[in-house]
């Protein structure tokens, strides 16, 4: 699987270079202004890219077994952490999510989404077949995820605690789960869910705004709408590196969740398909080292590792051009931000280990046959 850790590797590499470029290119306005000087946003973001790729090298040390072993006492102190933040942490845009840590702001609900996948693989690799049985099996997964998943929402951060529930039961299915029992659980869970999004205001005027943009009389909000001028305004080839207009504050904070945009004016729609061909891309390397593992906790924890990177990469891109409601999901390895780049640093480090270990192993059975 040498060649597999390479491609991923390089893969990886790519997008956060283009990450750098872009965010350099996107806030280089804001920054002259707020901090006058046009590096400032720039170097905080090649900073936490440095400290993302040392973690990612440290977590394609570490034998992922050992998150099986630990992952539920990790959990634990996550949820407590969780708790924390909703006590503690000061709000910002009405949703209290960051620790302050000084070098950056921490969203341990990031950190919640990697560690639930970790012990659900080992909850389902234990249950066996009793996975198939919702008293004996799939209700005590439930508890796990429902439980991150709330805290989530408490927080409030609706978008990622609809990828912690999609990914998890998506992760449940793969390894076995019934699928009457997920489509039923699901279907709970998203009456409650839209029940939820009307109740706080920031997400039901989200909505809201979302489904008045079909009528064609408005957008979603002025981010979207700007958002998809930078796109059009691109073209095919785009208008060139460092030429964007929508960067001169006209899309607010677009070195961020609206990245995409920047992405797409400054190197068009061959640009933008690149890079969601380089995430699906990801994603299939993803899932061959996750099916070349020799265990069904690897196999697992490297899907559901895959399957949240693309799925936050699809949902970042349709959020842009207007397919889906304003979240705060940030473009994998390319968004400014800390958390983000550090987590899915860590992710695909566990990938790499995964996939070490499993040319390790090949290895030796090949010695033993010699």
């Amino acid at each position: 699987m040498k060649i597999l850790v390479r491609i991923l590797i390089s893969i990886v590499l790519s997008l956060m270079v283009l990450g750098a470029v872009l965010v350099f290119t996107a806030s280089s306005t804001y920054s002259e202004i707020r901090f006058d000087n046009i590096y400032f946003l720039f170097k905080s973001h090649i900073g936490k890219m440095v400290l993302a790729l040392l973690i990612g090298i440290t977590f394609s040390i570490i034998p992922y077994q050992y998150y099986r072993k630990y992952s539920k006492q990790v959990l634990i102190g996550v949820i407590v952490i969780l708790i924390l933040t909703l006590i503690f942490a000061p709000k910002f845009k009405g949703a209290a999510r960051w620790i302050d840590l000084g070098i950056f702001q921490f969203q341990p609900s990031e950190l919640a989404k990697l560690v639930l996948f970790m012990h659900l693989a080992g909850m389902i690799e234990r249950k066996g077949k009793l996975i198939e049985d919702f008293k004996n099996g799939f209700k005590f997964t439930l508890i796990s995820i429902f439980t991150v998943a709330g805290l989530v929402v408490i927080q409030p951060n609706l978008s990622t605690a609809m990828i912690i529930v999609f990914t998890s039961f998506t992760l449940l299915y793969i390894g076995g789960s019934r699928f009457k029992h997920i489509a039923a659980t699901l279907g709970i869970a998203s009456i409650a869910g839209a029940g939820l999004m009307m109740l706080f205001t920031h997400s039901r005027q989200r909505i809201l705004g979302y489904l008045e943009s079909f009528s064609g009389n408005s957008e979603a909000n002025i981010q979207v709408l700007q958002a998809k001028i930078g796109l059009g305004s691109g073209g095919v080839f785009g208008i060139g590196v460092g030429q964007s207009r929508q960067s001169d504050l006209f899309l607010p904070e677009a070195y961020g969740d609206f990245i995409f945009s920047i992405l797409g004016e400054q190197f068009g729609l061959i640009g933008t398909s690149v890079v969601l061909a380089l995430f699906f891309a990801l994603f299939v390397v993803g899932v061959i080292i996750a099916k070349k593992s020799d265990n069904q906790y690897g196999q697992l924890l490297g899907f559901a590792i895959s399957f949240n990177i693309i799925l936050s990469a699809f949902i970042n891109a349709g959020v842009v051009t207007g397919l889906m409601p304003t979240t705060g999901i940030t473009l994998p390895f390319i968004s400014f931000g800390g958390t983000s780049i550090i987590i899915f640093s860590a992710s695909i480090g566990i990938l790499i280990n995964i996939a070490n270990q499993g040319n390790r192993k090949k290895s030796l059975r090949l010695s033993e046959i010699e």
